[in-house]
Order: structure tokens, then C-alpha cells, then sequence
């Protein structure tokens, strides 16, 4: 089948469908500028029709058996594997990522299958002790109901995935929105997948579209109980603010400006190799990327020319080409965005020890040093290509530099004393911060989530568990109660 041609479309109730918006979101290869599709937008309306048929088809879903749940994402799971190189292709087509991205989002994307197919029997109930006598305190795991679902354009399979079959698989039912730019991976192949799999209609509706049609619909609508939102740290707090005005829980997953801190006593070789990686996957393009490179004075000299040389290797190129390491920011506007960051922090006094160029949405790398102490760009996220290297004197330092930053996300620590690292990184105020690794992770059972402006709540897990389901006490009194009137 042609993704782009045969999934440009709306997904409401089980039926494929054209949107009746008045514009279309044209859906373009950031690489060669090559029309992929083009999507006439949902309206308020139908987003109206898809959260109706989701809370229709929900009630039904949640009291099916869970072993009969869990045959779906058995069969979705299946069917990933067997289109995982058409898939692999749209990756490429729709959103830049090079082979080694698109070999990474397939992997997590099945791991996160894997968790759901025994996450449909995870929820366990329980039986708690009473003061009264005769009294027996139940507490049920039910679903929340019905999950409102906007997912990003870095990762779209993955992370509408990582959101969307574990809301299903605990018994709840979907709407997503996919971002503009990645609308057939984040949305209408997951409604493909999940459609010949055999899911009900109804219980996962995509609607393509854009607050510019829908305004806040999507947030407002009373069906939803749950919002997960993964974006900017901007939109995530408008996000949290209507959601707490109509008394919906958010699960929010936004930006960061991630440190990887290289102490003294660092394998230096090891160190570069992970801090390359960690800035420069995907572009850049990754919520957990180290922003920062942070390393001890004492090795700064020797890490500072590995790394240089390491990033000043990296191909810029083709996608496709199996040997490029940086393919195109996902738009222009984001091209333009990361070079302006890049000659700004030059204008106002940091060293560029490489200053990568910019061809049309092709960013080479760049790598910024001895930036001012009260440069903007340190306590923003750069969502491209660009590293700032930072040194520091001793561990309170290093601590003071993380954590000098609204957000709060991910990060690791290199040292040749484990013990060490462990002390430092529970200093540093961060969600998630790894030992000897890079800052890139995510674990279908390990708690994800960040701290400060990297967002509210944590998914995976028992963390998804309680994200996506509600407790509900049923007290049973076995004989009678004696009341005071």
C-alpha cells in the first residue's frame, strides 16, 4: 500500500473519511521538499464525532475480557514487524530520520507493543482493612473512560504509540491528534495498524488537524477524562491550564535542556561516543538530547579535540543514504530557527569550535563554547544540531551548571566511580539521569517523565497504570451498620 496516498485521511468511528475543513495540511519530505500528501483538517466537529464514537464504543471495550484485549496488540505487534520496511521508508519520506532513527523508533515502538499485550492484565484490585466491623473495602483499577491524545513530530510512532495501546489495552478508548508534520506515522498508520488488528471501531479515532480549525476543542470537549500531551513546554502549559480548568488530568511530556556531565575521572573515549550520540540522533530533534556537555577542567583539553573530531565526521545528507548520521529539521522555519540560535550566541560572544552550515533544511552540526554566564541559550532547549560544551571545576559546580535550567528532563553522569556518579546524579534535579550512558532512554517499564518545565506525571509501567486508570472503593457491610440517628 502507499501510506501516503491511502491514509491521508481522517479516521473516525472505523470509517476513512475526508475532513470538511476549508484548508488542507500539505504533508512534504523535509528533505526534498517532495508533496507527500495533502489532508483536508478535521473540524470541531468531528472531533465532536470521533470523542462520541470513542465514549460509544468504550463501555463495551472495558468489560471485555482482558485476554481477549490483548490479542489485538498481539496481532498490531505482528503487523509491525511485517511492514516494518515500508514503515521504515515512510519514516524516512515523512520525517527526515535517517536508517539508524528509523531502525531506533521501530525498536521502541515494539518494545512498547510488547508492554501493552501484558499490560491488558495488569491492573489488580484490592482489599483493604476496615475499623468498622463487618466492613470489606474493595478498590477496583477501572479504566478512566476516554484519552485525548496529541503527539509530536520527532518520534510520532513511537510516542502516539507509547500513549495510545496502553490507553487501550487498560480498557479505555482514544482520540488522537498527530502533529502537522508527521500526520500519517503519529496518526492515521497507527489507526491502519490497529484497524487490521482487529480493534472495535471506534475505540481509536485520528484526527488530523489544527488548533488554528479547532481552537481549544480537543482540550474542551467534555468526554475526554485524560489529555496526554508530548510538545513544547509553551503549549504544555496552556495544555495543563485548560485541562485543570475543566477538571481533566493531564500527563504532560515536553521539552529539556539535558546536561551530560563528564567528571574526571571519565573514560574519555567512552564519554565523547556517548555525548555525540546523545546531542546529534535525530538532528537533534529529541526531548532527552544533551543540550549540554558538561566536563571537569581536568579533561577538558583532551574530551574538547575527541569530541570536535568525532562531530566534525558526522554526514550530512540524504536520509535515505544508510551512511548519513544528520539528515533535514523537520521544516524551514526550524532550519532557520536553530541557525539564528547558532549566529546569535556567536554575535554575543561564544566560540564556535565548528559552526555548521545551513542548506535549505540540511543543519550541519555545530559546537559552542566560552558562552557568556548570562547567555540565553543555556537555559533553553535547541531543538537541532547544536552543542554547547561547558566546563566546571569540581562536583558542586557541575551540580550548580545542571541545574541552572527550567527544565528538568533527562541526563547522565560519566565517571570511573559508579558510587560517585550515583551521588551526583541524585543532586541534580531531573526525571530520569543515567551512569555511564547517554541521555537517551525510554524503558516500557521504567517510570518516564521530568521535572520543572519537562512536564507533569510519568508513564510506563505502573506509571502508566495509574495515568490512564482511576481507584474506585465499593465498601460492601456485611450486617448492619449502627447509625447515631
Amino acid at each position: 500500500m502507499s501510506f501516503f496516498t491511502d491514509l491521508a485521511h481522517q479516521y473516525i468511528d472505523g470509517e476513512w473519511k475526508a475532513g470538511s475543513g476549508s484548508w488542507d495540511i500539505i504533508d512534504f519530505n523535509p528533505y526534498d521538499g517532495e508533496k507527500l500528501a495533502s489532508i483536508t483538517v478535521a473540524t470541531a466537529a468531528e472531533v465532536d464525532q470521533a470523542y462520541r464514537a470513542a465514549e460509544r464504543a468504550q463501555e463495551e471495550w472495558a468489560r471485555t475480557n482482558p485476554y481477549a484485549r490483548r490479542g489485538v496488540f498481539e496481532r498490531a505487534l505482528r503487523i509491525i514487524e511485517d511492514r516494518e520496511e515500508e514503515i521504515t521508508e515512510a519514516i524516512i519520506a515523512e520525517l527526515g530520520g535517517t536508517r539508524l532513527k528509523a531502525a531506533f523508533e521501530l525498536h521502541l515502538t515494539k518494545e512498547f507493543l510488547r508492554e501493552s499485550v501484558h499490560l491488558s492484565l495488569r491492573p489488580e484490585g484490592r482489599i483493604l482493612p476496615s475499623p468498622e466491623d463487618g466492613k470489606e473495602n474493595r478498590v477496583y483499577r477501572v479504566p478512566a473512560g476516554v484519552v485525548g491524545v496529541i503527539s509530536p513530530f520527532n518520534f510520532p510512532l513511537f510516542l502516539s504509540m507509547k500513549t495510545v495501546a496502553p490507553a487501550l489495552a487498560l480498557g479505555n478508548a482514544v482520540v488522537l491528534k498527530p502533529h502537522q508534520n508527521a500526520p500519517v506515522i503519529g496518526g492515521s498508520l497507527l489507526a491502519k495498524v490497529f484497524e487490521d488488528a482487529g480493534l472495535p471501531a471506534g475505540l481509536l479515532n485520528v484526527v488530523i488537524t489544527d488548533i488554528a480549525e479547532i481552537g481549544d476543542a480537543l482540550l474542551e470537549h467534555p468526554v475526554p477524562s485524560v489529555i496526554s500531551f508530548t510538545g513544547s513546554d509553551r503549549v504544555g502549559r496552556h495544555v495543563a491550564t485548560v485541562c485543570a480548568s475543566h477538571f481533566k488530568r493531564s500527563i504532560l511530556e515536553m521539552g529539556g535542556n539535558s546536561a551530560l556531565i563528564v567528571l574526571d575521572d571519565a573514560d574519555i573515549d567512552y564519554a565523547v561516543d556517548a555525548a555525540v550520540f546523545s546531542r546529534y540522533v535525530h538532528q537533534g530533534q529529541v526531548c532527552m538530547a544533551a543540550n549540554r556537555i558538561l566536563v571537569d577542567r581536568a579533561v577538558r583539553a583532551e574530551f574538547t579535540e575527541k569530541f570536535v573530531a568525532k562531530v566534525a565526521s558526522l554526514t550530512v545528507g540524504d536520509p535515505a543514504d544508510p551512511a548519513t548520521h544528520i539528515g533535514p529539521l523537520i521544516n524551514a522555519s526550524q532550519a532557520d530557527a536553530v541557525s539564528a540560535v547558532v549566529d546569535q550566541a556567536v554575535a554575543a560572544g561564544a566560540t564556535a569550535l565548528l559552526h555548521g552550515r545551513t542548506e535549505g533544511n540540511l543543519v550541519a552540526p555545530s559546537i559552542l563554547t566560552d558562552l557568556p554566564a548570562d547567555s540565553p541559550v543555556l537555559g533553553q532547549e535547541i531543538f537541532g544540531p547544536v552543542a554547547l560544551l561547558l566546563p566546571f571545576d569540581g562536583e558542586d559546580e557541575a551540580v550548580r551548571i545542571a541545574n541552572d535550567t527550567p527544565y528538568g528532563l533527562s541526563g547522565a553522569v560519566h565517571t570511573g566511580d559508579v558510587e560517585r556518579g550515583v551521588r551526583l546524579a541524585k543532586r541534580v534535579n531531573t526525571g530520569m539521569i543515567h551512569i555511564n550512558d547517554g541521555t537517551v532512554h525510554d524503558e516500557a517499564i521504567v517510570p518516564f517523565g521530568g521535572e520543572k518545565n519537562s512536564g507533569l506525571g510519568r508513564l510506563n509501567g505502573e506509571s502508566t497504570v495509574d495515568a490512564f486508570t482511576s481507584q474506585k472503593w465499593i465498601s460492601v457491610q456485611h450486617g448492619r451498620t449502627r447509625f447515631p440517628f
